[in-house]
C-alpha cells in the first residue's frame, strides 16, 4: 500500500502546484503580514477549507469559552488527551489521536520547541497570558510555507505570542508604546503578576519586553479512601516558583522583508508531590528545569512568484531532580541539553494555482547528565520536504514527500543506529456547493519517530537497536459554515472527521528481571475515531450576543501486538473512549457571563486493564465572569476584571492514576493596557 501511495504522490507532485500563498505572510498566522501584502483569507477560514484537521483558538476565545490555562484551552481542541499531573505545577503533555506525546510537536512561534531526552513538551510552563492564537493541525493542511521538521510530526500544536502591534490592533501610531499589566490571584496560594512592555523606536523598528511569575503552594484538599476508612487529606510538597521572560525585536528593512528575533528565559523550581499513598504523605522530591533560547526569524519576498523564509535557534535545557528521601542520593540526576537548528523554507509560484516549496532543515542535539552511566548521546537531523499543492475555487489537492536522515552517536559506549526514511503524504479538500461553504476533506500521511535518548541509552532501560515508530493516519472529513445575510444574523461552524490510524514496531518498555527492563519495537496500535466541533453565534439584542461551542472525541486505541495476548484489543492506558467539552457564553453591557464543562469516560491506568488501574470518568463544570473598561482615543486603553470559578460542583477526579485534581477553586485576574 505504501508504495502505491508514494507512486501516486510522485504523481501528483510533479503534475500538481498550489494556489497562491500570501508570499509575505506568515502562513502560520494569516493576521501578520508585510506592508505590501493584504491578507484575504482569515485562520478561520483556512480552517475550514483545510485539506486536513485545523482547529484554531484565538484570543478573543479565552473569555467566550471561559479559558484561564493551557490545559483548559486543550480541552476544548478535538482528538486531543491530555495528561495532568494536578495543580499549577503538574506536568501535562499532550497526545493527539492516540499517537502518544512523543509523535505529537509542539510550535513556539513558528518553530517546533526541542526535548531530545523523552520527547515529550511539558505545556505547562506557557501560559495563556501571553499567547495570541493555539491552533492543533493534525496531519499535513494546506499552510505549505513551513519548516520540514514541522512536517515530520503526526500532529502540530502551534502556540503563537503576541506579535508586536496585536495589544493595540495597530491603531497606534509609529514610536508609540504599549504597556499590559496583569495581577491574578487565586486558591491554593496562586499569585502571578505579568507585564508587557512593546515601544516602536522608528517606524521600521519594534522592542518589546515581557515577564510573568508564578507562585503556588497547590497544598489542595483531596479524599482519600481505603476500603471503609474515608479521610480528607491534602496534597503536601507540592509548592512551585516559576519565571518566564522574553525579549522580542521587530525590524522592517524594506517593504518586502523582515527580521524578527526574541530571547526566551524560562526557570521553575517546585517540589514533586508525588502518587498519593496510604498512611503516608511523606515526600521529598524536588525538580529545578530551566531553559533558554534565542531565535531569529527572517522572511523576504522577491517578486510575485519566489518568496524566502529563514529561521535559527539555539536551545539550551536544564533539569536538577533531587529526592531528599533516599540515602546517598542514589536516585538523583541532573541533566543537560542542547540543540542547534536552522531551516530554510523556498516558496515558488509558477502560475495562478499553482504553489511548490521547498524546505530543509538541520540540527544538532546532545544530551549529558550526572550519572555514571551517562554516554553522552548526539544526534545530527537533516529533513527535506518536497511539497506541491493545486488550489482552484473550489479544490485544494496536496501532496508532500520528506526526506529524514537522523545520525546518531555516543562519545562513550555504543550509539544507537542511524535511520533514512521517506514520508509521503496527501490531501484534498473540495467545495460541494458553489454558493455554501460545504467542504469535503480527505487526507494520508505516513511519518515515523525516531527513539528519544531516553530509549536508546538510558541505564537499565534503553536499547541501542531500536527502529523508529512508523506511523499511518487516514482522515476523511466534512465542515460547514452558514452565510450570514447580515452582521446580525446567526453564525454556525461544525466540522466533523472520522479517522483510521495505524502504529508499527512501536516502542515498549519489557521487564528483563526484577530490576532491568530494556525497550524494544514490538508494539502495534490501531486507532478508529470520531471528531466533531460545533460553535454558534446569536445577536439578541443592543450589545448583547450568545456563543456557544462544543467538540466530541471517539477513540478506540487498541493494542494490537499479539493475537495470542490476553491484552490483545485492550483500550491503550489512559485513553479515553469518549471526551468532550462545550462552553455557553452571554455578552451584555453589564456583566459577560460564561459557562462551561469538560469531561472525559473511564480509562485504565496499563494496558493490561487490571482492577486496581480502573480509572473513572469525570464531568467538570466552570464558569467566568468578566468585565472590561475602555476609554481613550479608539478606546486604546482598558482595564478588565475577571473572576473564575473552577470545577463549581467540587468533583474530585484523576487524570493520571494516584494523582488528584484540585476540587473547587477560584482566581481573580485584574488588567490593565495603556
Amino acid at each position: 500500500m505504501r508504495n502505491h501511495v508514494i507512486t501516486g504522490l510522485l504523481l501528483v507532485t510533479t503534475l500538481t502546484a498550489a494556489a497562491q500563498e500570501p508570499l509575505g505572510s506568515t502562513p502560520n498566522d494569516s493576521t501578520e503580514q508585510l506592508p505590501s501584502v493584504t491578507v484575504t483569507e482569515s485562520r478561520r477560514q483556512q480552517a475550514l477549507r483545510s485539506t486536513a484537521p485545523l482547529h484554531v483558538l484565538s484570543h478573543g476565545d479565552w473569555l467566550r469559552m471561559g479559558l484561564s490555562d493551557m490545559a483548559g484551552a486543550l480541552h476544548r481542541l478535538p482528538g486531543i488527551t491530555l495528561r495532568d499531573y494536578g495543580g499549577a505545577g503538574g506536568m501535562k503533555t499532550v497526545s493527539v489521536r492516540g499517537f502518544g506525546a512523543q509523535h505529537t510537536g509542539v510550535s513556539y512561534d513558528g518553530l517546533l520547541l526541542s526535548e531530545c531526552q523523552s520527547g515529550e513538551i511539558d505545556v505547562s510552563r506557557y501560559s495563556l497570558d501571553n499567547v495570541s492564537q493555539l491552533s492543533l493541525i493534525i496531519g499535513d493542511n494546506d499552510d505549505i510555507f513551513i519548516p520540514a521538521r514541522q512536517a515530520s510530526m503526526a500532529a502540530t500544536l502551534n502556540i503563537e505570542t503576541w506579535g508586536i502591534g496585536e495589544h493595540d490592533n495597530g491603531q497606534k501610531s509609529p514610536l508609540s508604546s504599549t504597556i499590559r499589566a496583569q495581577l491574578k490571584a487565586g486558591s491554593f496560594g496562586y499569585v502571578s503578576p505579568y507585564v508587557r512592555w512593546e515601544q516602536w523606536l522608528s517606524d521600521r523598528f519594534a522592542l518589546s519586553v515581557m515577564g510573568e511569575y508564578v507562585h503556588a503552594e497547590n497544598d489542595y484538599p483531596f479524599t482519600l479512601r481505603n476500603v471503609t476508612i474515608t479521610t480528607r487529606e491534602h496534597r503536601t510538597n507540592s509548592r512551585m516558583n516559576q519565571g518566564h521572560a522574553e525579549v522580542n525585536f521587530l525590524w522592517k528593512p524594506s517593504l518586502k522583508s523582515q527580521l524578527a528575533g526574541k530571547v526566551y528565559y524560562y526557570d521553575n523550581d517546585r517540589q514533586l508531590p508525588g502518587q498519593v499513598r496510604y498512611y503516608t504523605n511523606l515526600s521529598n522530591e524536588t525538580l529545578h528545569d530551566r531553559n533558554a533560547f534565542g531565535q531569529l526569524r527572517f522572511q523576504t519576498r522577491w517578486n510575485d512568484r519566489w518568496s524566502l523564509k529563514w529561521q535559527g535557534r539555539a536551545t539550551w535545557s536544564e533539569s536538577r531532580y533531587n529526592d531528599g528521601l533516599v540515602a546517598s542520593q542514589v536516585q538523583d540526576g541532573n541533566y543537560w541539553q542542547r540543540e542547534y537548528y536552522t531551516t530554510a523554507c523556498l516558496l515558488y509560484t509558477p502560475a495562478e494555482h499553482w504553489t511548490l516549496d521547498y524546505s530543509a532543515d538541520y540540527s544538532y542535539a546532545s544530551l549529558n547528565s550526572s550519572l555514571k552511566s551517562d554516554t553522552r548521546p548526539y544526534r545530527h537531523t537533516l529533513l527535506q520536504s518536497a511539497t506541491a499543492k493545486y488550489r482552484t475555487q473550489r479544490f485544494t489537492v496536496l501532496g508532500r514527500l520528506l526526506w529524514s536522515v537522523y545520525l546518531n552517536g555516543a562519545r562513550t559506549g555504543a550509539s544507537a543506529r542511524d535511520m533514512r526514511r521517506l514520508s509521503p503524504s496527501l490531501s484534498m479538500s473540495y467545495k460541494v456547493l458553489a454558493d455554501e461553504e460545504l467542504y469535503v476533506r480527505a487526507s494520508y500521511k505516513n511519518i515515523f519517530r525516531a527513539p528519544t535518548f531516553n530509549e536508546s541509552y538510558f541505564f537499565h532501560y534503553g536499547s541501542t537497536n531500536l527502529q523508529p515508530e512508523s506511523t499511518d493516519q487516514m482522515n476523511i472529513g466534512v465542515t460547514y459554515q452558514s452565510r450570514q445575510t447580515s452582521v446580525r444574523s446567526p453564525l454556525y461552524t461544525f466540522t466533523l472527521d472520522a479517522y483510521m490510524n495505524h502504529v508499527e514496531d512501536k516502542i515498549v518498555g519489557v521487564p528483563f528481571n526484577m530490576f532491568v527492563w530494556t525497550c524494544i519495537n514490538v508494539g502495534k496500535v490501531r486507532t478508529f475515531g470520531l471528531d466533531a466541533t460545533a460553535k454558534g453565534s446569536w445577536h439578541l439584542g443592543k450589545r448583547q450576543q450568545l456563543t456557544a461551542s462544543a467538540n466530541y472525541s471517539l477513540q478506540r486505541v487498541q493494542n494490537r501486538t499479539n493475537p495470542e495476548s490476553a491484552y490483545y484489543g485492550n483500550q491503550l492506558a489512559y485513553m479515553p473512549l469518549h471526551s468532550g467539552a462545550f462552553s455557553l457564553g452571554w455578552e451584555n453591557p453589564w456583566v459577560n457571563l460564561t459557562v462551561y464543562g469538560e469531561g472525559v469516560s473511564e480509562r485504565w491506568g496499563s494496558n493490561e486493564h487490571y482492577d486496581e488501574t480502573r480509572i473513572k470518568g469525570y464531568f467538570e463544570l466552570g464558569a467566568t465572569a468578566w468585565k472590561a473598561f475602555r476609554w481613550g482615543r479608539q478606546r486604546q486603553r482598558s482595564l478588565d476584571i475577571r473572576l473564575d470559578v473552577k470545577n463549581l460542583l467540587d468533583k474530585q477526579y484523576e487524570i493520571v492514576r494516584l494523582y488528584p485534581m484540585p476540587g473547587i477553586s477560584w482566581q481573580l485576574t485584574v488588567g490593565a493596557t495603556i
